[in-house]
């Protein structure tokens, strides 16, 4: 049972361990409580502190020969190319209005693939197209509807 993220765990630690990955989605990487399955099919069960936040290259956990980092999953997204620093700055806010969360990703805003967010961005008149990649929100927001 992992109760806590372990800090501090050198790379000398881990030296002739097996690399075992826990691969989550950033909603998923909120959830403390649960049961998951590692890429290497371990089971572990996790009661992680309210409000923990699994971040990637997290170590969960370290075994005799093993250990577990957490890695981001590709998501589906809305990449957002706004045309200027004030698109940019609003469609920032109109996401935070509707408690969702936002990413930066070079010159794009990367949002949930929600059908709000692409009725909102058409409905600001801003670029965007759908992408699968690694979502990691700035922030923690939080949905009403969850």
């Amino acid at each position: 049972m992992v109760t806590e993220l372990l800090g501090g765990v050198r790379e000398a630690d881990l030296t002739g361990r097996v690399r075992d990955t826990l691969v989550l989605t950033a909603e998923e990487r909120r959830w403390g409580r649960r049961r998951v399955t590692t890429t290497g099919g371990r089971t572990l069960a996790l009661a992680l502190p309210t409000g923990t936040l699994l971040m990637p290259g997290a170590i969960l956990h370290v075994g005799t020969n093993w250990f577990v980092v957490v890695e981001c999953a590709a998501e589906s997204c809305l990449a957002v190319m706004p045309a200027s620093h004030a698109e940019a700055l609003r469609v920032a806010f109109e996401v935070g209005n509707r408690h969702f969360t936002l990413a930066l990703d070079g010159e794009r805003l990367l949002v949930p693939d929600d059908p709000g967010m692409d009725i909102m961005l058409t409905r600001l008149g801003v670029r965007f197209e759908r992408v699968r990649t690694v979502f990691i929100p700035i922030g923690r927001g939080h949905r009403h509807d969850r």
